[in-house]
């Protein structure tokens, strides 16, 4: 078992602290690390409060504080605890007002995740898509109490309304959560008839979500409230929505930009053209000039995506496949051969890439063979 931190430390006063001074620390940071005080994560506010709650036992109390400054948490007895409910002294029920009542027992719902898949289109234009979830909502025959309509919950006869109970295991006494009530102190005698005095009932619930301009992949988008109802009256989880763009058949997306494969012919790419290329908001003129190489890309610049975190709008990068002609006729076999043969009486002037990429390969075999 870890080592408990020193009581001093845990409320961050000195030793030879004045009992005042200890109260005054206690009061202080009860109030901060109070878990209704702390909804974005109660369960670690709730075990740094009971730390605080423990140190403030011990050193408020003379006897305690005595053998604990000569002994450490060794000259402590543990079953020396406060009431049931674990607020032994003075509780942070006492500080709030209430006259002895205990800390709400509200949870809040679970979140909730959804898978929504969007065309390219709409992940960079923006869109509202109608969205369907299974999700526990509040009963309204009860009003989440889960109490009969007429009828409340009553105090839990085990434990007397504290949530806790303990059990006495030979020297010590062990603190847990009551059995008969769960820890929320109270039972329903006469359960709803609705939600069977669960307090929350399974709905399908349709809502509207608006996708900002620019989401991708991987992208969440959150609806505060929208998820599962919370119990004993605690607030609703959130909804998640995680966001899956489609594969596009003429784009690519990278971040800010767009990429496309744009094929010429061999005629195209020899004399200089100007063609048509797509975009997302419709068709641009791009101008091929002679001499054009297949894997030659061309950037078109704010032709891409704006990012919906902000920044500038991203380009169209289009990179252009020569594509060799198929399916000749005998004439157009006789052309082209025609043609090979003027080229090839050119050398390196016609096909350098060729010729470059030849020398290179013989300066490899006569090293081999040198």
């Amino acid at each position: 078992m870890a080592e408990k931190e020193d009581f001093y430390k845990v409320l961050g006063v000195e030793r030879n602290a004045s009992d005042a001074e200890i109260k005054k620390k206690y009061r202080s940071m009860a109030m901060k690390y109070h878990p209704d005080r702390n909804a974005d994560n109660p369960e670690a506010a709730e075990v740094k409060f009971k730390q605080i709650k423990e140190a403030y036992e011990i050193l408020s109390d003379p006897k305690k504080r005595a053998a604990y400054d000569q002994f450490g948490h060794a000259g402590i007895d543990p079953s020396m605890g406060g009431r049931p409910g674990g607020f032994g002294g003075e509780g942070f029920s006492d500080i709030f007002g209430g006259g002895g009542r205990q800390r709400s027992n509200a949870q809040r719902g679970s979140d909730l995740r959804y898978n929504l898949e969007l065309t390219l289109e709409e992940a960079v234009a923006g869109t509202e898509q109608k969205i369907r979830i299974p999700v526990l909502v509040t009963c309204n025959e009860c009003t989440g109490t889960g109490a009969k309509k007429g009828s409340s919950p009553v105090i839990c006869s085990t434990c007397h309304g504290h949530g806790q109970v303990r059990m006495q295991q030979g020297f010590f006494s062990v603190q847990q959560t009551c059995p008969t009530c769960r820890g929320t102190g109270k039972q329903i005698k006469d359960p709803c008839g609705v939600c069977h005095g669960q307090g929350r009932v399974q709905e399908t619930k349709t809502l509207s979500a608006k996708i900002p301009a620019g989401v991708d992949t991987g992208d969440r988008i959150r609806l505060s409230g929208e998820g599962e109802a919370g119990e004993r009256g605690g607030p609703s989880g959130d909804l998640y929505i995680e966001v899956q763009v489609k594969q596009h058949a003429i784009f690519t997306r990278d971040g800010a930009n767009l990429y496309c494969e744009v094929p010429i012919s061999f005629v195209t790419a020899c004399l200089g053209d100007e063609i048509e290329v797509p975009t997302l908001n419709g068709k641009v003129k791009l101008t091929i000039p002679a001499e054009t190489q297949t894997g030659k890309t061309f950037r078109l610049r704010g032709k891409g995506v704006k990012p919906v975190r902000g920044g500038s709008v991203g380009d169209l990068l289009c990179k252009v496949q020569v594509e060799t002609p198929v399916h000749l006729t005998k004439e157009q076999r006789a052309l082209v051969e025609k043609l090979g043969e003027s080229l090839s009486g050119g050398g390196k002037h016609h096909s350098p890439q060729e010729h470059s990429w030849t020398d290179g390969v013989k300066s490899f075999f006569d090293k081999l063979t040198g």
